[in-house]
C-alpha cells in the first residue's frame, strides 16, 4: 500500500508560517494588555484612616502656626527667654508631628513633604539658637525663615485633612469650654427624694 506523503520542504514551510503567525499574535496580545493597564487603575488616594492620623497631626501642626504671631511679638520685643520657651514649650512636638503626617502622605509626595519639615526644624533651631546667644539681626532673620517653613510646610498637608484638623480643634474647644457660672438669681438645685424618704 503507497502512503502519500507531503514533500519535506512544504511541511517545514507550513510550520514555519504557523509559528511565525503564533509569534505576532502573541506580541499583538501582549502589546494590547500592556497599552490598557493603566487606563483602568485608579489614581493612587490616601486612605480614610490615614487621612484622620494626618489631620490628628496637623492639628498640632496648625496650633503651632497660630502661635506665630505670638512668636513675632517676642522677637520684635527681643524676649530672649520667653522665645526659647515657646520654640521649647509648645512648638516642641512640631517636628514628630510632622514626620508623622509624611509617613502618611502618598509615596510621591514625602520627599517633598521631608525636605520642607527638615528646613522648617532647621530654621527653628536657627532662631533658638539666636535667641541663646540674644543675637537681634539673626533673631529676626530666622524668624522670617520660620514663618516661611510653616506656610511651605502647610501647602503639603492635604486640604481634606487641615479641613478635618480644624473640625477637631472646634471639638475640642467646645469640650474643654467651662460652663459659665451660676447667675445670683438662679435658685440652688434641690436633692432629689429617694424611695425610701416616702
Amino acid at each position: 500500500m503507497a502512503v502519500a506523503s507531503i514533500p519535506a520542504p512544504l511541511s517545514l514551510m507550513g510550520v514555519l508560517r504557523r509559528l511565525s503567525l503564533l509569534a505576532v499574535a502573541l506580541v499583538l496580545s501582549f502589546s494590547l494588555v500592556a497599552c490598557s493597564g493603566d487606563q483602568t487603575r485608579k489614581p493612587p488616594t490616601i486612605s480614610p484612616e490615614d487621612m484622620t492620623l494626618i489631620a490628628r497631626q496637623a492639628e498640632g501642626f496648625l496650633a503651632s502656626k497660630e502661635r506665630l504671631p505670638e512668636l513675632a511679638d517676642l522677637v520684635n520685643e527681643r524676649n530672649w527667654v520667653f522665645t526659647r520657651n515657646l520654640i521649647h514649650g509648645p512648638m516642641q512636638d512640631l517636628g514628630r508631628q510632622m514626620l508623622y503626617i509624611n509617613q502618611r502622605l502618598l509615596p510621591a509626595d514625602r520627599a517633598e513633604a521631608t525636605k520642607r519639615a527638615t528646613k522648617l526644624k532647621a530654621s527653628l533651631a536657627k532662631l533658638d539658637e539666636a535667641a541663646r546667644l540674644q543675637d537681634g539681626e539673626n533673631l529676626r532673620k530666622d524668624y522670617i525663615k520660620v514663618a516661611t517653613g510653616f506656610s511651605s510646610y502647610a501647602e503639603v498637608i492635604p486640604a481634606e485633612a487641615i479641613a478635618l484638623a480644624e473640625t477637631f480643634a472646634a471639638e475640642a474647644k467646645v469640650s474643654n469650654a467651662v460652663p459659665p457660672a451660676p447667675s445670683p438669681t438662679t435658685p440652688a438645685p434641690q436633692p432629689v427624694a429617694s424611695g425610701d424618704d416616702a
